[in-house]
């Protein structure tokens, strides 16, 4: 497979964890919770996201509410909506830098070398928003099911994961293999260049020409007379 397929590649999953990040950030679905009550059956679903709750029993529309502060969330929560940010702006960074790079773009030059620098920017930029998204989708998933085998929780205080959560982890696998797919498939090609010397005539295939000087006799032609 040719490079410019293998960068097509990695932008393209590196634009479907933009879109999936975005995704994440914004579902409710993080804490969701099903319970029926012992004495009169009621089933209710309560969904905690980042942003909002969302609220619906039998035959009643769902309603959903923005939280009022802050310091409604849990502390998961809370860093959660901090790193999802900081993933979607690192993310759409790198989509840039990477579109910059690209072998079919000539926006950073016919330069291989500096798109290759560029390609490697923006490969190391998906990565480390693959982790942003990572952190907190990880950390709210260990919070759940501590709280559901702890007997000491109440069991309507009980949740269980969202489909936020799953999707959170899809979308870093997808956002750290097109960093790698970015950093390693696409590196900078060096230009060779070839030196061709100027023919000239060495000393070694030349002929020599050796130069004999006659030393001149000490002794004139009148003494030879």
């Amino acid at each position: 497979m040719e490079s410019g397929a293998l960068q097509i590649a990695g932008l393209v999953l590196g634009g479907i964890g933009i879109i999936g990040t975005c995704a994440v950030t914004g579902m409710p679905q993080w804490r969701v919770t099903a319970f029926i009550e012992s004495n009169i059956v009621v089933f209710e679903t309560l969904w905690e996201g980042l942003w909002m709750n969302c609220f619906r029993q039998v035959n009643i529309r769902m309603q959903c509410k923005v939280y009022d502060s802050l310091l409604a969330l849990t502390p998961d929560l809370q860093a959660g909506r901090a790193l999802m940010c900081a993933a979607v702006v690192l993310s759409f960074i790198a989509f840039m830098i990477a579109v910059v790079g690209m072998k079919c773009t000539r926006c950073g030059g016919d330069n291989e070398r500096t798109k290759g620098i560029i390609l490697l920017v923006a490969g190391i930029l998906f990565i480390l928003s693959g982790v942003v998204v990572l952190i907190p989708v990880s950390w709210t998933a260990n919070q759940i099911i501590r709280d559901f085998y702890n007997p000491l929780v109440n069991v309507a205080q009980k949740r269980e994961l969202g489909e936020a959560l799953y999707l959170g982890w899809v979308t870093a696998l997808l956002l750290m293999a097109g960093g790698l797919i970015l950093c390693c498939f696409c590196k900078s090609s060096e230009r060779k260049y070839i030196y061709t010397p100027h023919q000239t005539k060495s000393m070694s295939s030349a002929p020599r020409q050796v130069i004999t000087r006659k030393t001149p006799s000490l002794y004139s032609k009148s003494q030879y007379v």
